[in-house]
């Protein structure tokens, strides 16, 4: 029996074993290559992007937010200052869940309502963060708490940060003004002046006042840290770190005594004063009364302290000082008189008989003397030292409004002084084109006789008072007011003095000036509409009172204090330069609804006074009646 035997070929399994594995080589090798060519590209192409992409993951920039500059009084006492405290804070890019995160974060520290609004807001606001704090001023036993749960908090950590301070509190509110959360609007402004990169990591800007005309000062500059992190963003080491610049110091040309006393001398009065060194402009009180609490503001301030301010009758938060405006009154009489000098519109000698009421010619029309029954034969000497009305109705009359307006906008009334705080007015000295131009009304010479008397359409803020008030002293030289007079920096050779700046000179008439300024000395001597102010004086006192009415009061109607509402009574001024032959301050006092300016006003100019020439607080003044001035001015 034969069998078939089938013979293997070998040459065709040999070849097809090679085709195998030549296709499994050419595999491999493309693999090995397209890896080659990935690393290569990885490595050469991208290698600067990857490089940074890892280096951003393994360190972090931190910025390190400057101290903010002290601001100091003229003798070195602290008005404003930083306070070490810890925040709790939440990177909200490094949390799982946010509000998860916060209400497990309130089990161990106390998170109220209205921290989680203001963190709600401040998310919705910052468009650039690192950080956010959902707490501030923890306490030692809070800190300690969450220290040892931490880990359980991935992007909350605690930071030591610096709290604004103010130990004077409301006496320097208006004057220092605050701090509060840099806002949308911040930001936004910021971004325009191209600063926002100084202020990253930055939570406050000045609001108000000093702290915000003097941000780009006070701020300082912004420091970095670039620390390395592990893979759970907690840090390593400081790899490098570029250390902040702190803002500068502020010194302050205000004595913190001398506003303390002011502030304490107005009781229970309203009102504004401003005390000015007239030889060089620089303030040395600045008061606005009731004042606020500006530590209120930082963090943002609660909806029952914001009724309150916002709402009370008092209006704490008008800076009267800068922002009031009100009728001058007889202030103005010194300037008027001056005027009539310079136009030759009055002499010194001439006098008028007044009857109690001035009549205005071609009308009829009579405007009632502040005294009835008038002040007899009056020249103008005597008519500063009563301060009587009918010689000013005349003189206003006489020299128009045109010169009136011309000169006294010499002085600066109707104009912002340019002191070196944000949000001056500019009162009013009115004039026809402003009139027809308001009320499309041409001007009527009644009008006129109103301004003669610092009544009618007259308004100036204290700040604009005072300064004149300062000029005057000055012999009509004057110099810009302002609050800083050094910026000290931590270099000591980077300090700087800020510059007397001469604003103008009005050359006035020495025998003119000498005048007005005997005449302003007698109104606070014996006869004087303000006797009290200086009585037992050991300086003599230039000064000049004045009522400005609050509510109009009907042509031959009687005024009576008793009966009329304490916040319709008359406001009560006083203006003062001493000592008289040399003034070293010149202040003008506020007191609204304080009635007549000698019997309110000058003592509290007196207190100021003695304060700053003798050295001491003064001790209650003699019961001097001023007995014109008790009727007005």
């Amino acid at each position: 029996m034969n069998k078939h035997v089938e013979l293997k070929n070998h040459l065709r399994e040999i070849f097809y074993f090679r085709l195998r594995l030549a296709i499994g080589v050419g595999f491999v090798l493309t693999l090995m290559a397209i890896l080659l060519l990935r690393f290569l590209y990885l490595q050469a192409v991208r290698h600067d992007y990857y490089q940074t992409l890892a280096e951003s993951n393994r360190i972090s920039v931190v910025p390190i937010v400057p101290n903010r500059g002290l601001i100091l009084d003229r003798n070195g006492i602290v008005l404003a200052h930083n306070y070490s405290g810890y925040t709790l804070e939440i990177t909200p890019t490094k949390t799982g869940g946010l509000e998860e995160t916060i209400n497990e974060l309130s089990t161990l520290v106390e998170i109220t309502p209205r921290d989680r609004k203001r963190f709600k807001k401040l998310l919705a606001e910052r468009r650039n963060f690192e950080s956010l704090m959902i707490r501030n001023k923890l306490t030692d036993e809070e800190v300690a708490r969450f220290a040892a749960q931490q880990y359980r908090f991935p992007g909350v950590e605690i930071k030591a940060r610096l709290f604004r301070d103010y130990p004077y509190g409301e006496q320097m509110s208006h004057l220092l003004g605050y701090i509060g959360r840099i806002n949308q609007t911040d930001v936004e402004e910021l971004e325009e002046n191209d600063l926002a990169a100084n202020y990253r990591g930055s939570d406050y800007i000045g609001k108000t006042g000093l702290e915000q005309s003097y941000e780009s000062e006070l701020h300082g500059k912004t420091g970095v840290e670039q620390v390395e992190v592990d893979s759970g963003g907690r840090a390593v080491r400081i790899l490098s770190r570029t250390p902040p610049s702190s803002g500068n110091t502020l010194v302050l040309s205000i004595d913190a005594k001398l506003q303390e006393i002011a502030v304490q001398s107005f009781g229970n009065y309203r009102g504004a004063l401003v005390a000015i060194d007239p030889r060089n402009g620089e303030v040395l009180a600045f008061v606005s009364k009731p004042g606020y609490d500006p530590s209120l503001f930082i963090d943002g301030i609660d909806p029952q302290n914001w009724d309150e301010l916002n709402n009370s009758p008092d209006t704490p938060l008008n800076n009267r000082a800068l922002r009031g405006q009100y009728p001058p009154g007889s202030t103005i009489k010194p300037f008027m008189a001056l005027a009539g000098l310079h136009y030759g519109t009055r002499s010194p000698e001439r006098t008028i008989s007044d009857p109690g009421y001035f009549t205005l010619p071609g009308s009829g029309h009579q405007y009632r003397d502040w005294k009835k029954g008038g002040h007899g034969s009056v020249d103008m000497f005597k008519s500063i030292v009563v301060s009587c009305d009918t010689y000013y109705y005349g003189l206003a009359t006489e020299l128009g409004i045109d010169k009136i307006f011309n000169y006294l906008s010499g002085f600066g009334f109707g104009k912002k002084t340019g002191i070196d705080l944000e949000g001056e007015t500019s009162g009013l000295l009115p004039s026809q084109e402003w009139k027809m131009r308001r009320y499309k009304q041409k001007w009527y010479a009644g009008d006129t006789v109103s301004v003669g008397i610092g009544q009618g359409y007259n308004l100036v803020t204290p700040m604009q008072l005072g300064y004149a008030t300062a000029t005057l002293a000055n012999n009509g030289v004057a110099y810009k007011p302002h609050l800083v007079r050094e910026v000290r920096s931590a270099r000591i050779s980077e300090n700087r003095v800020i510059e007397q700046k001469q604003a103008f000179d009005l050359k006035l008439d020495p025998a003119n000036y000498d005048l007005v300024r005997r005449a302003m000395v007698a109104v606070t001597q014996p006869g004087g509409t303000a006797v009290s102010a200086s009585a037992g004086a050991p300086y003599q006192i230039a000064g000049k009172t004045g009522t400005a009415q609050v509510i109009g009061i009907k042509q031959g109607a009687t005024y009576n204090e008793s009966q009329v509402n304490e916040r319709h009574r008359d406001h009560a001024w006083f203006i003062a330069f001493a000592p008289a032959e040399a003034p070293t301050i010149a202040l003008v006092v506020l007191a609204e609804n304080g009635g007549h300016g000698g019997g309110t006003a000058a003592p509290i100019a007196r207190k100021v006074l003695d304060y700053h020439l003798l050295g001491k607080v003064p001790q209650p003044l003699p019961d001097v009646a001023d007995k014109e001035g008790e009727e007005n001015d």
